[in-house]
């Protein structure tokens, strides 16, 4: 036997080597039928009978078949020669049917490639440009003939190498990729060549070519190794830019780089701002540093000259310390009426009007403090029951950004048109420290396989894959067993889903999720060399050319997942470079499902499957016997882990108040004897003191509540934050300042708490009152949550100082009674015997700041080196200030240690494409017109500077428009579809259906009918009926692989009509370049609106387009990026809003005392810029949350500076030092205790805290915020102040003048009636008494004189203390 079958292959050699080589002959002709060798191919494979002859003259339906499928051959119907039958032709057009479906789109491609295979199978000089290397005897219909099953095919390779050319950039809409990567096997189109391009066209496992053709691409003049009288195939190969002899137009620039138009170059990114070689703001912070150092120096320098100047002059006057009418010496400087200014007045007017009415108030408070604290807590409790309707947000696109934003529209419209974002669940797997191994491939050379890339993981992937497919749970409601397909999104059935038709993307999906074939083996010849071919075979094959359904090797098997879409190698593995995907790092997995709205019952489903989801993959991350080192995340990820940290840092913000109220209860407290500690302590002031906070928050809640203003959870933990320093800081003035006062004769307790409140009360209010219209005013912010805590912060601010007015007051007069009683705290029953000392408490602060700091800090040098030290600080800080980072990354909203940390870390570096991107329509664009196709497409006859040839630019320069992977278009594949050289849209002529749309897979016999016919220059454009008709036909026919471009998956939901049919919204999707942090991100979303609005007006300019049509770009990410083109604006809009109202109420609640006024609002503003350079340094982006906090920053520098500014004000001391000194220490002391000590203890107990963001922006930035604060108001501020601070009031020092001047009056009279009636008495006494009476009397009568004056000199301290 075996013998015989040499004998019959060397027979057969025999005969091939005697064929000829001539012009006019043919090697083969007719067909023998399917080939014996092949099996399992896509299309039959019909070979031709080995037949050397003369070409064939062709005449009637013969010749007008092949003058139709081969123009390029057709020479006259009495002057047509051709080497193939009516059979052939129809096999051949068959073949050309599947490949024109992606070439048609450039129509010098589809006639090159069809040029080549007409002149292999027809020919006339078929034997001079083919040798045919191999025959079989085949049998078929009961004939057995010789069939050629292999020959040699003769090209020039000028002739190849243009035609390759012409087709090299061809893409293919849908995909965004190129037609090229499809038909050239392994090698995809990066690496595709003229010649691995006719290989793999010639290679008949390719499931298409129906016999084995082996391509010789011969040089211009090489002779060498030809067969006798083979003369290479030199035809002439049209170029992408030309028309084609049948008038089809040049390829369009998408499809042909020669076709696209001279381009300038995109503009550069601005380039970083310089001067003189080197960073431009740091020049401009130098130079400013030197400006204001010269102008404080020269301040300096004026200061003394014009200091000794009046020394000199009043040394010449002679005048030195003023003396009065009695010649006693007086300290402070004389004022005439006249110098009096009417600011002066003013100011003295309004801080006796509020002086007045506060004491009035406190008294009135103070003396019914049950009525009191009864009524307020009504109050709150009426404004609290408002939070039974309160309103949580959490959706951070409800949280940031504005419902009338421009991303939130155009978010709106895509979510009513379009379905939203699936919902993706995804793994990503890594076997670090695996070692990979070298795989010599029979077809593919030596492959370097990574340890990642083998069979077992695989296995594992695929269990765990179908362990999470399987997963079945109970719904509630559903009231059945849910699963997968349930909730998936499955593109090719959509209506009714089965677990096959859920995608899921991962690489078994190119095995087809099967055991089977990923195990399966077979030994495979290529070349003479017999070699085994497994799985890796398959795998190389695929990632190169995912959209085939038959690999090239003898295994026969398809790449498509078994949902029938193709699995592109990014979203199977990840970690390769250069698209060497063995080589890949990680395997991806990932389930999406559909994204239904909230109140859908289907978004429950989906979120317990997501929970199912996460709890098999945590197990199995558990398991020891797990061979990956992952991470993972479902799309309900970032919520659950958020809303788990919140819950989590809870008792932290618990124990961060707890530390303030145990500060603020022994702070208030009044140490005189550990005997009386019980009495003194004020741990029932403090809670109170907290108390008041926290009813000011839930009245300020409840009322916006009751109105329907949100809330969220940056409310939560702010607010309380924010009222609490404010609140803590008045609190700590008014217990303080009663403490350090000492009741007078007569006088109530009630009085007295009136009295202190009356001194202290127009501070608070100047404080409260700013902070209050400050955040006002930050309501008027565009930025929902900034919106809302502004709104939230200052009711809660005004609601704390109203209740401080009324409550506190009440309570420290309820207080004041017990401590008086010398009842101990929290036992009321039990009393000491210590008596309390009638000297003022002043505490350890006040003597130490009056004794030392203030001294210290206000010495000459000192305040020297202040000034230079800050104005350093300020520059640098300016300088900072323009590094500072903006966005927010969103690994920082999860907490430390969680699972959604790793999957942002291994996507940011595996992953190797960025996210998708849609181009959304509007209404009010035609479509249906050619004008409008044109102005939408990319293929031949469409506009140069269409909206996807736009977008196809953009993807030029990716590293300058983010665009990675140009926009799939509907309207391109639709049009491909209608072109009659495919078989994609067909009529029925027979049966019920006749007239109506037949799917590709359908028989030719039932569909004789084109939708269309082939135009005479290939510009294929359906008039509005033709379009309006098969479009909807399109986008349901499912695609394969004899209809390729069917729209069902792609653009079923692409697109969307009215009831009149007219498209009111469409999207073309492309992809950007991997995005990893806020800045490319918003670069991203401000490049794609530039190309958007650039498209827009282009397309605005067709005849009938509505005006306000527009094409906009959208995806899941803008609506979070948004804010970040416009947030330094907005914040510096914020910011000033809210110095503002400092400015005003300062000078207003001062008396118009513009200077104070200014110097306020620059220590702030000092404050705030400071606190920016800060945030550079210390790495604190600036974003919506930092915003927030420099609101804030501004409410708790007004609790700083305000309180040392009008204290200065109202100072008359002589000098600004001994002004400065005085405030320092009164007010400073108050300051330092009440506010920043108030802070420091609860922002340190924050550090704990899990949550990145409460970390980074509520303990970092508030630390900053406080230490900045405290620094500017007692250090610098005084400082200030001793130099430029506003002089003494003259108007207070007139009425001071005047009021002891008065007093002395007097006493004189008094002192002179005195001296008389003693006089007279003592001359009646000598005559009438004895001596013993007269020293008696003496003694009692002076006693009561001493009382007398006493009690006037008492009177006459009371009304100076009053001014």
């Amino acid at each position: 036997m075996t013998r015989a079958t040499s004998f019959i292959s060397l027979l057969a050699c025999l005969v091939l080597s005697e064929a000829q080589h001539e012009p006019g002959y043919c090697a083969f002709y007719e067909e023998c039928g399917p080939n014996p060798l092949l099996e399992g191919n896509l299309i039959a494979a019909i070979v031709p009978c080995f037949n050397y002859s003369p070409a064939r003259a062709l005449t009637g339906q013969h010749y007008r078949r092949l003058a139709e499928v081969c123009p390029m051959l057709d020479r006259g119907e009495n002057n047509t020669y051709a080497c193939c039958s009516v059979n052939q032709i129809r096999s051949l057009e068959i073949s050309l049917t599947l490949s024109k479906a992606v070439l048609n789109r450039c129509p010098s491609c589809a006639e090159n490639f069809a040029h080549l295979h007409c002149i292999n199978t027809c020919s006339p000089d078929q034997s001079q440009t083919v040798n045919v290397t191999k025959t079989m005897n085949v049998t078929y219909l009961g004939k057995e003939r010789e069939a050629v099953v292999g020959y040699q095919a003769f090209l020039s390779a000028t002739f190849a190498d243009t035609s390759f050319q012409s087709c090299k950039n061809v893409r293919i809409p849908a995909t965004g990729g190129f037609a090229i990567g499809t038909m050239c096997g392994r090698y995809g189109a990066k690496l595709c060549t003229p010649q691995r391009w006719y290989d793999f066209q010639g290679d008949s496992s390719n499931g298409l070519a129906p016999l084995d053709i082996d391509f010789r691409l011969i040089p211009e003049g090489v002779t060498e190794g030809l067969p006798e009288g083979v003369v290479p195939y030199n035809g002439r190969a049209l170029k992408c830019n030309e028309t084609t002899p049948s008038g089809g137009l040049v390829c369009s620039c998408q499809d042909c780089q020669e076709s696209c138009p001279a381009m300038p170059n995109p503009p550069q990114p601005a380039a970083p701002f310089r001067l003189m070689g080197t960073d431009g703001f740091l020049i401009i912070s130098i130079i400013l540093l030197c400006l204001l150092l010269l102008a404080f120096l020269l301040y300096l320098s004026v200061s003394c000259w014009v200091k000794k100047g009046r020394k000199d002059e009043e040394k010449g006057r002679g005048k030195g310390k003023g003396k009065d009418q009695n010649g006693n010496v007086v300290t402070q400087q004389l004022v005439h009426p006249s110098e009096v200014t009417f600011a002066d007045r003013n100011s003295l007017a309004a801080q006796e009007f509020l002086g007045s009415m506060f004491r009035t108030w406190g008294t009135l408070m103070a003396s019914h403090p049950l009525k009191v604290l009864l009524v307020s807590a009504i109050a709150v409790a009426a404004f609290a029951t408002g939070l039974m309707h309160i309103e949580l947000t959490t959706d951070p696109v409800q949280l940031w950004s504005a419902p009338d934003s421009r991303a939130r529209r155009e978010k709106d419209f895509h979510d009513k048109y379009f379905d939203p974002f699936f919902r993706t669940n995804q793994l990503i797997l890594t076997a670090p420290g695996r070692k990979g191994h070298i795989y010599n491939s029979l077809l593919f050379g030596q492959q370097n396989f990574s340890g990642i890339i083998s069979k077992d993981l695989i296995i594992e992937l695929l269990e765990l894959q179908k362990r999470i497919q399987n997963i079945e749970f109970w719904s509630d409601d559903l009231n059945r067993t849910a699963s997968l397909k349930d909730v998936c999104f499955a593109p090719l059935n959509p209506s009714n889903s089965s677990l096959t038709d859920c995608a899921v993307n991962s690489l078994p999906q190119y095995f087809q999720n099967s055991l089977a074939n990923l195990n399966a083996k077979v030994n495979m010849t290529e070349l003479g060399v017999t070699q085994e071919v497994d799985w890796r075979d398959h795998f190389i094959y695929c990632v190169n050319s995912p959209l085939s359904f038959k690999d090239i090797t003898d295994l026969g098997m398809s790449c498509m997942a078994d949902y029938g879409a193709p699995v592109f190698p990014f979203l199977a593995v990840g970690g390769y470079e250069n698209e060497d995907y063995t080589s890949a790092e990680a395997l991806i997995l990932t389930f999406s499902l559909n994204n239904y709205a909230r109140d859908n019952v289907k978004f429950k489903v989906a979120l317990q499957w997501e929970k199912l989801f996460l709890d098999v993959v945590q197990e199995y991350q558990r398991n020891p016997n797990t061979n990956f080192t992952f991470a993972y995340m479902a799309e309900r990820s970032l919520e659950d882990e958020i809303n788990r940290t919140t819950a989590e840092d809870i008792p932290i913000f618990m124990i961060s108040y707890a530390v303030v109220f145990i500060y603020i209860a022994v702070a208030l407290g009044e140490y005189s004897s550990w005997k009386r500690i019980l009495v003194d302590s004020k741990f029932l002031v403090g809670l109170g003191g907290i108390l008041v906070v926290g009813c000011s928050v839930l009245a300020s809640m409840g009322f916006y509540a009751w109105i329907g203003i949100p809330s969220s959870l940056v409310i939560l933990q702010v607010v309380p934050f924010l009222v609490l320093a404010v609140g803590a800081d008045n609190i700590f003035i008014f217990v303080l300042e009663y403490q350090r006062d000492v009741r007078r004769p007569g006088e109530r307790r009630e009085e007295q708490i009136g009295r202190v409140l009356g001194n202290v009360a127009p501070s608070m209010l100047l404080c409260s009152m700013s902070e209050s219209v400050c955040f006002f005013l930050g309501a008027l912010s565009t930025m929902p949550a900034v919106k809302s805590f502004a709104l939230y912060a200052a009711l809660a601010v005004l609601m704390d100082f109203v209740l401080q007015m009324t409550a506190f007051v009440a309570l420290l007069s309820l207080d004041t009674r017990r401590q008086d009683g010398n009842r101990c705290e929290l036992v009321c029953c039990v009393t000491v015997s210590t008596q309390r000392p009638n000297k003022p408490n002043e505490g350890f602060l006040l003597p130490f700041m009056r004794k030392y700091y203030a001294p210290v800090l206000l010495h000459p040098v000192s305040r020297v080196i202040v000034m230079v030290v800050f104005i350093f600080m300020l520059c640098s800080s300016v300088f900072l200030m323009f590094h500072v980072t903006v966005g927010l990354d969103q690994e920082l909203a999860m907490p430390k240690g969680s699972y959604m940390l790793d999957y942002f870390k291994y996507l940011y570096k595996y992953f190797e494409v960025g996210v998708p991107t849609y181009f959304v329509t509007t209404k009010g664009f035609n479509f249906t017109t050619t004008a409008g196709m044109n102005a939408v497409c990319s293929s031949v006859g469409c506009d140069q500077f269409s909206l996807t040839q736009k977008i196809q630019y953009a993807t030029d320069y990716p590293e300058l428009s983010y665009m990675a992977i140009p926009a799939n278009s509907w309207v391109d594949d639709f049009i491909d579809w209608l072109n009659p050289g495919s078989k994609c849209c067909r009529l029925y002529t027979l049966g019920p259906n006749t007239g109506k749309f037949c799917s590709a897979d359908k028989s030719a016999f039932l569909c004789g009918r084109k939708c269309m016919t082939a135009p005479p220059n290939g510009v294929l454009r359906p008039n509005e009926e033709q379009f309006n008709r098969f479009l909807p036909d399109f986008l349901g026919n499912r695609p394969d692989l004899l209809c390729p471009k069917g729209g069902l998956g792609a653009y079923d939901k692409a697109v969307v009509r009215d009831e009149s049919g007219e498209i009111i919204a469409s999207r073309f999707m492309a992809y950007h370049t991997p995005l990893t942090n806020s800045k490319e991100f918003t670069a991203a979303l401000q490049k794609v609106r530039e190309l958007a609005h650039n498209i827009t007006m282009g397309m605005r300019a067709i005849p009938g387009t509505s005006p306000d049509f527009e094409v906009f770009p959208y995806t899941v990410t803008y609506v979070f990026y948004e804010q970040y083109l416009t947030i330094v604006p907005e914040g510096l809009f914020n910011i000033s809003l809210c110095l503002l109202p400092t400015f005003v109420v300062c000078c207003l609640l001062l008396g118009m005392d513009l200077l104070s006024g200014l110097l306020n609002l620059l220590t702030i503003v000092m404050i705030i810029v400071d606190t920016v350079g800060v945030m550079t340094l210390w790495g604190i982006d600036y974003n919506a949350v930092a915003l927030i906090n420099l609101v804030t920053a501004v409410g708790i520098s007004v609790e700083f500076v305000s309180h040392l500014t009008r204290s200065f004000a109202l100072s008359t001391k002589p000098t600004h030092v001994e002004r400065a000194m005085e405030a320092t220490a009164n007010m400073g002391s108050a300051v330092f205790a009440g506010v920043a000590m108030t802070n420091l203890p609860g922002i340190i107990v924050l550090a704990f805290a899990k949550a990145q963001l409460i970390q980074i922006f509520f303990f970092r930035l508030n630390l900053v915020i406080t230490l900045l604060g405290m620094v500017h108001g007692l250090i610098f501020l005084p400082v200030l102040l001793s130099y430029i601070g506003p002089g003494v009031n003259k108007a207070v020092l007139l009425q001071l003048q005047q009021a002891e001047a008065k007093a002395n009056q007097e006493l004189e009279l008094s002192s002179s009636a005195k001296r008389a009636y003693e006089n007279l008495s003592y001359e009646d006494n000598e005559k009438t008494q004895d001596p013993d009476s007269i020293s008696i009397k003496s003694t009692t009568e002076s006693s009561r004189s001493s009382e007398i004056i006493a009690k006037e000199q008492m009177e006459k301290e009371e009304k100076i203390d009053r001014l």
